[in-house]
């Protein structure tokens, strides 16, 4: 069985069976059969305009975003889709954060389910900074299919590494 490392968290049936759709070549055509197309956001700014309207329909009264951007210098190898930063400074006699959210460029050309998973996970951690219940519940509110497409992205990415295949361009 190939080593599936974004799957590790998953029961062994479920990598059992991700296994056998490699050895059988039909891992990348059932991720496109299910999603046919790539977003079509492909700018910096085109993505903050997508993130904030996210922000804007859940999130109204969380601290603002400053920056969201595609970054290349993110390697998804290191377990890492996106990034959430905040950056604490003081103004006056009150301390302000600004928040940044980084998404690994390789996420230029996945399905907008995909992209709207990580954006929505990125999105929580302004809120939420800790991985726990109340983290993936903000997260389900914002995206019932959250899990569903956390897994899919996972799939992808190990066609990616098993086969270096970019489903998606």
């Amino acid at each position: 069985m190939p080593t599936l490392k974004y799957l590790s968290a998953y029961s062994e049936q479920t990598r059992a069976q991700v296994a056998q759709l490699i050895a059988d070549d039909k891992l990348a055509a059932v991720l496109r059969q299910r999603y046919p197309h790539a977003h079509a956001i492909r700018t910096d700014k085109a993505l903050f305009d997508y993130v904030q309207d996210l922000k804007s329909e859940f999130l109204r009264h969380a601290e603002p975003i400053s920056k969201v951007a595609f970054d290349n210098k993110i390697q998804v190898i290191q377990h890492a889709l996106g990034l959430h930063t905040s950056i604490s400074r003081v103004q006056g006699s009150k301390l302000k954060a600004k928040h940044e959210i980084r998404i690994a460029t390789v996420f230029k050309t996945v399905p907008l389910e995909m992209l709207r998973m990580i954006a929505v996970h990125e999105l929580a951690h302004v809120k939420e900074k800790q991985h726990d219940k109340t983290f993936y519940k903000l997260c389900c509110h914002m995206e019932p299919q959250y899990h569903q497409y956390e897994f899919d992205l996972r799939l992808a990415l190990t066609v990616l590494d098993t086969s270096g295949e970019r489903l998606w361009s």
